[in-house]
């Protein structure tokens, strides 16, 4: 095992040995992935739709000040569009690309709005489309949710462990939802075999041999979440930013967005996986992806991948400063603080999943070693990424105690 890694109290932490350096740029070989003007799209295309509004960027100074850091700051995806998810912002968008890009294959190149789509105008198009993805809860509802709007069908595979709330919630925009044995990753595999065997189209936030533009297309639509936290910043970055990884496909946006808009002041970069699902850490251990295998089992049920997303880490292989994993009992503990602040903190409800940013800082706080290696003091200001709320309402009642509705009363 590698000597540089850090452990103790539930947390892991194994410095990027590749990481560019503060002043290396973000280079054409990214930018060739996740540019600004696909951002720039995403962010124009989005802001259009029904329900939009920027989601909450909350200052938390009481528990900055028990951390001993400057600033503390939460973005909170919870209200994103009704569906408790930054994940709205990436299934849906791609869907949308998807029937752009259809009509305009019938129409002379026209790429029509939002506002012609939804008035049905395309509709004799639109309602021969069948989208179809693998999901740990919250794309599947992006991505369902999206085709609802829209007008085109949506088929939906779920793996063993995925709780019958979070299948009950992407059943309710209309997908049809079909439960498949294995782990995240079969059922990936598993709608990939489906959707060439019926003409549908994935819609996944994960690449693979052949399969890049639809991934990229629902990545720069998580963009939007950080151009709105650099507005909400007033364009002053943070000195650390700590990200959920998964397949990285957000990890790598939020990278990508900071990286452009803020050059050699971008922040410290830490990705967070669970313990058991951990293939980005493994992944950097070697300097190339790696998959881990098993049942990847973990309350932090959106972060249950075991294969890294090739373009998430063309990016993120120089991106990231830190790889972290952190246990579950860390991530649990986080959500009951949020929902029961002190001081002036907000109330927070989050999720198993957004919840992993103050775990770490939970269990860090606790490492003398590891904050050290993460260059936490007293000037520190660290961004969050509040990527969930209660998107299971029964699991997050089991934990915090109350509902998210009593949380916020």
């Amino acid at each position: 095992m590698n000597t540089q890694i850090s452990k103790g109290n539930g947390l892991a932490l194994y410095p990027n040995p590749i990481a560019c350096r503060p002043q290396d740029q973000y280079g054409q070989d990214k930018e060739a992935i996740l540019h600004r003007a696909g951002f720039d799209s995403a962010e124009k295309e989005i802001s259009g739709w029904p329900g939009y509004h920027a989601t909450t960027l909350h200052t938390l100074p009481f528990l900055a000040q028990t951390l001993g850091i400057a600033t503390l700051h939460y973005k909170d995806e919870s209200t994103r569009f009704g569906l408790k998810s930054f994940k709205a912002l990436g299934g849906a968008y791609a869907v949308f690309r998807l029937i752009q890009k259809a009509v305009a294959a019938q129409h002379n190149g026209h790429l029509p709005t939002p506002k012609e789509i939804l008035s049905g105008k395309y509709a004799d198009i639109v309602s021969k489309m069948t989208v179809t993805c693998a999901t740990d809860g919250n794309h599947g509802r992006s991505v369902a949710w999206g085709a609802q709007l829209f007008g085109c069908r949506c088929v939906i595979y779920i793996h063993a462990t995925v709780s019958e709330g979070r299948r009950a919630a992407i059943a309710f925009y209309g997908a049809e939802v079909i439960r498949v044995k294995g782990n995240y990753d079969d059922s990936v595999h598993h709608a990939a075999a489906q959707a060439a065997q019926h003409g549908w189209t994935v819609v996944s936030d994960t690449t693979y041999e052949g399969y890049r533009d639809i991934p990229i297309d629902v990545m720069h639509g998580y963009g939007v979440m950080s151009r709105e936290v650099i507005r909400q910043l007033d364009h002053n970055p943070p000195t650390h930013v700590l990200v959920q990884a998964g397949v990285g496909a957000l990890a790598a946006s939020v990278c990508a967005a900071f990286w452009q808009e803020w050059g050699a002041t971008r922040p410290t970069f830490v990705i967070i996986e669970p313990e058991r699902a951990d293939c980005f850490f493994q992944s950097g251990l070697v300097g190339k992806p790696v998959a881990v295998l098993g049942d990847l089992d973990t309350v932090m049920a959106g972060l249950a991948c075991g294969e890294v997303s090739p373009v998430a880490w063309d990016i993120l292989k120089h991106g990231i400063n830190h790889y972290a994993t952190l246990s579950d009992a860390h991530a649990l503990e986080a959500m009951r603080v949020f929902a029961q602040p002190r001081g002036n903190d907000p109330k927070i409800v989050s999720g198993e999943t957004g919840s992993t940013g103050l775990g770490l800082l939970l269990a860090a706080q606790g490492n003398a070693q590891i904050w050290s290696a993460l260059g936490l003091n007293a000037q520190s200001r660290v961004l969050l990424i509040g990527s969930e709320g209660d998107t299971d309402p029964t699991i997050y009642k089991e934990v915090v105690g109350r509902s998210a509705e009593e949380v916020l009363a």
